[in-house]
Order: C-alpha cells, then structure tokens, then sequence
C-alpha cells in the first residue's frame, strides 16, 4: 500500500529547507564571483516580496529574507533596470563609486559574474553525488542480457542472453544501469541499438515498451521498458579521488537526459502535463524528508543540477539570458540596443509568466483540485 503523504507542515518546511538552501548556494555563486572583481552589493535577497527579516553588513550589503520563498536575487550596484543599462543616475555617479558597479566591469568579468550562479549548483551537486559514491560505492555490470523477459520489446526485436548493447539512439553505453537510464526516457518510443550479438555487430530499430509505475507515495511516474535484465550487479568501493570525477559524469547524463526529455515535450513526443512547479517540488521534497536524511540530499542534488540548467536557458530574465547577450554583444563589438534589450527582457518575463501559470495549472490538477 503506499505510505501516506506528509503532512502539510513537513511540506512546507521540506520545501523551504531544500528551495532555500539551493537559491543561497545560487546566489552565493553571483555574489562571490562580483566580490572578487570589486563590484559593490546592494542587496542579497533569499525569496521576494515583502521584508520578513534584514540585517545590513559593513560593506552596505543589505541581507534580507523576503515573504515569497520562492527564490532569490543579488542586486549589484549599477545595477538599475532588468537589462542592467547604464543609466543617467549611473553615469552621473562619482568616479570612485561607478568603478564599483557591475556595468563597469568588462564583458568577460560580467560574463562570469552571471555564469557562477549555475555554475556553483553544478559543483554543490557533484560534491553531493560524490559523497555518495564514497559512502556508497558505485553499482557496476556491464549491459549484457542474462535474462529477455517473455513477449517484451527486446524479445519481439530478436534480442538474445549475453547480447551486449553498444549504444542507444547513437549514445556509447557503458552499464546495464546506464542502459536502463537511458531507455527509461523513451516509453513507448522507437529507437536505435547498437549490440554485439555472437560476435559481430549488428543495430536493430526496436519499439519500447511503456511501463506505468507508482512509488510508495502514490505518484505515478511513465518510463520506457526494454525487457532485459542483468544478474551480475557488483558493488564496488570508490576513492574519494576517483569520486569528483564519476559524479561529474553523472551530473553530464543527467544535464543531456534532462535536454533530451525537453526537447520531447517541444516536439509533442511527450505531454507537457509531465513538466511541474513549486507546488510538486514542494510535495516531493516532503515526501524525501520523511525518507530519510540520504534521499533528501539525494533530492537537493538532483534539483540543484536542474536549477542550475535551467538558468541556463537563454530566455532574458535568467541567468543564460543575459549569457546571450553578451555573446552578442562580444561579436557586436558592442551591446545590442537599449530598446532591443528592453523588449528581449520583457518578452523574457511574460515568457516565465506563462511557464509558472502552465506548471501551476498541471501541480493543482495533480494533486485533484479541479476534479475529473
């Protein structure tokens, strides 16, 4: 039977515990990297809206927690508008001060100032994941059949014991738990595989098979389904020098998994209903608390290596927006125009606008707020 959910308390605090922490990681990255090119914060804000709590620090930071704990911001000095323009007010500051803004600082410096928010979730997932190979060890067996299970899509493909699959969808696969990764990405979907079968190889187009699971909470989840199975899984011990790199592997997968199953829901190959927002991260980050203290940091890593990629994006308002721009504006030999950023910045928001509306439509049909 699956367990009973979590209560609301438990929720909340879930969320804000794993929400809070990743955004503080977050912009701790920008506010870092803009401290050691010299750029003055003004604000360091964990969530939106109104002040709950503030404290300002010797350099004229103001740290403040906001009522919406939904993320968080840094605003540098110069930093004025959403497009980060230099202003009126910002020329007509003394020398000293405006060599302190972000506006003053060349492109590259800039550059890195907005990469490091995504780039530091990254790191603080893979310190994670290799915390858990060390502790774990890591779970090894090559992707050879040592059972095809009757009437499955492997079965239907020709598909024998001690075939080793090579690749999938052009993709060099190294492990059986790799191979299942892989697959689970592609329910009910055609695609490519490349094994070695009695000593030659040879590639097969196979329809998957699409397997419909619940996890002890209730929450229903679609994966694609193969049909092979492995019975020589070994564990094996991993040294913390040969950790970092594994898990570096490990958070690439996830990144190209995670791109693959966008580009899915872009084409239409998957339904837009799978994608969710605060409330089911909400709802998941309760459910791994009650898991225990390893899932839920399992969970934080997972969700860090998402928000990071989604910053990432290059839609104006996030962190891979601006990216954009200066890459424009590097092969421009000068930034895109005031109105040009004006309105990629503003078509930026109405675009999130209308990414958080559809994902919090699908989180309150989920949980059964509007019925059949």
């Amino acid at each position: 039977m699956p367990l009973e959910s979590p209560n609301i308390f438990i929720t909340l605090l879930a969320f804000v515990i794993l929400i809070g922490g990743l955004v503080i990681i977050h912009e701790l990255g920008h506010y870092g990297v803009g401290r050691w090119f010299g750029v003055k914060a003004e604000k360091f804000s964990i969530g939106f809206g109104p002040q709950l709590w503030g404290w300002v620090d010797k350099r004229g930071t103001l740290w403040r927690v906001g009522a919406l704990p939904l993320g968080g911001y840094v605003q540098f000095a110069g930093d004025m508008n959403p497009a980060s323009q230099p202003s009126e007010e910002w020329l007509n500051l003394p020398a000293e001060q405006r060599n302190q803004t972000f506006q003053s600082k060349p492109l590259w410096q800039r550059a890195l100032i907005v990469f490091a928010g995504p780039a530091i979730n990254f790191l603080f997932a893979i310190i994670l994941l290799s915390g858990f190979l060390v502790v774990y060890g890591q779970s090894v067996s090559a992707p050879v059949a040592s059972l095809v299970e009757k009437d499955s899509a492997a079965e239907k493909a020709g598909i024998k014991v001690g075939d080793r699959i090579l690749s999938i969808n052009g993709q060099r696969v190294d492990s059986f738990q790799q191979l299942a990764t892989e697959v689970s990405i592609y329910a009910n979907a055609t695609v490519t595989l490349r094994l070695m079968q009695n000593g030659r190889e040879i590639e097969k187009s196979i329809k998957l098979d699409e397997l419909v699971e619940r996890d002890r909470f209730g929450n229903e989840y679609r994966r694609g389904l193969l049909g092979l199975r492995s019975n020589a899984v070994e564990t094996r011990d991993v040294s913390p020098l040969a950790a970092p790199w594994l898990a570096t592997k490990e958070t690439y997968n996830i990144v190209r998994l995670t791109v693959t199953t966008l580009g899915q829901i872009i084409s239409g190959k998957r339904s837009v209903k799978e994608l969710g927002g605060p409330i089911k991260i909400a709802k998941v980050a309760g459910e791994y608390f009650t898991l225990g203290f390893a899932a839920f940091v399992w969970l934080a890593a997972m969700i860090s290596i998402n928000l990071g990629f989604m910053n990432l994006l290059p839609i104006p308002m996030l962190d891979g927006g601006h990216l954009l721009l200066y890459a424009v504006e590097a092969v421009r030999r000068r930034p895109a125009t005031p109105i040009v950023q004006e309105w990629a910045f503003r078509g930026g928001f109405v675009m999130l606008i209308g990414f958080m509306l559809m994902v919090t439509f699908n989180d309150l049909a989920s949980i059964g707020l509007f019925g059949r």
